[in-house]
């Protein structure tokens, strides 16, 4: 069953009828969003497994991308900036 990305709720979705407004009833986060999809991977180049989408910079709110799956769910932590600078610092730090 559909979930959630940001709050990982179960969604009350049958197929891929997921409409561009449609929001979480948990969280009320936009379901149309990159988090959202099944082609989301934070380890491949621009997020998205997906080679001929054409990929938004802001991969939480809702887009217009024709190629969109909604996907199994599963929280897909958001990095802070802290947490990345942070490991950069630690990455590059002098010894």
């Amino acid at each position: 069953m559909p979930g959630c990305a940001h709050c990982g709720g179960k969604l009350d979705i049958v197929g891929n009828q997921v409409g561009r407004r449609d929001t979480c009833p948990h969280c009320g986060e936009e379901v149309h969003s990159c988090r959202n999809c099944r082609h989301f991977d934070v380890t491949v180049a621009k997020q998205c497994k997906e080679p001929f989408a054409e990929v938004p910079s802001d991969k939480d709110e809702a887009n217009f991308c024709e190629l969109f799956q909604i996907g199994e769910g599963g929280l897909h932590a958001k990095e802070s900036l802290s947490t990345a600078l942070s490991a950069a610092e630690a990455l590059f730090k002098k010894k």
